[in-house]
């Protein structure tokens, strides 16, 4: 469902991007436009209705990018669920500091050629670490200009994530990547985890 009320919409945002630079002490600037399609190559049915696009600036612009986008794409969820959108419209807000989001489809696309290479020399399928559904379809669209290889994601939720085959051979078993470390586990080593803390 489409966002119906884009000036609202972005008078929400802008709201919400105020509070955060007041309460959370940062220096950002946004400047909010709307548009019909995102900017980061996706071709599907959400990405063609109206979107909303944040584009961030200001002394801290790198703290927004820094660690592959995380805050970048945490405001963008957040953003999503302030004006209610359903996971599958997420892409109708996008959020983008310092030309962050077409560096780094770049340095994936980048990625996907030296992993096909590995994958087409080894014949050894190979399961990147997990991300967000954005990355994975971007790394998905890299890959099927590669001729050789294909992709499959697997898992669930914070768990999914995407691997590469070599053509015809999406039955090859593939090592998962180690599970994300959720908050609670930070400073904990691997042999730690599952048991109680004291």
């Amino acid at each position: 469902m489409p966002i119906e009320d884009l000036q609202q919409a972005a008078q929400k945002i802008a709201g919400f991007l105020a509070t955060l630079n007041k309460l959370g002490g940062l220096r950002l600037k946004y400047r909010i436009s709307a548009g019909p399609a995102t900017g980061d190559g996706a071709q599907d049915a959400v990405s063609q209705s109206p979107s909303l696009y944040v584009e961030l600036a200001g002394p801290d612009v790198l703290l927004v990018t820094q660690h592959n986008g995380e805050l970048l794409l945490a405001l963008e969820t957040i953003a999503a669920q302030i004006l209610r959108l359903d996971p599958r419209e997420g892409d109708m807000v996008s959020f983008d500091a310092s030309n962050f989001k077409a560096l780094r489809a770049a340095e994936l696309r980048l990625t996907a050629e030296t992993t096909a290479e590995k994958v087409l020399r080894s014949g050894v399928p190979y399961a990147f670490p997990h991300m967000n559904s954005r990355e994975r379809r971007l790394l998905h669209m890299a890959f099927r200009g590669i001729e050789g290889v294909e992709t499959a994601s697997s898992g669930e939720g914070m768990e999914r994530f995407l691997a590469v085959y070599p053509a015809g051979k999406t039955n090859l078993p593939v090592t998962p990547p180690p599970k994300p470390r959720g908050f609670g586990d930070r400073g904990r080593s691997s042999g730690d985890r599952g048991r109680p803390r004291r």
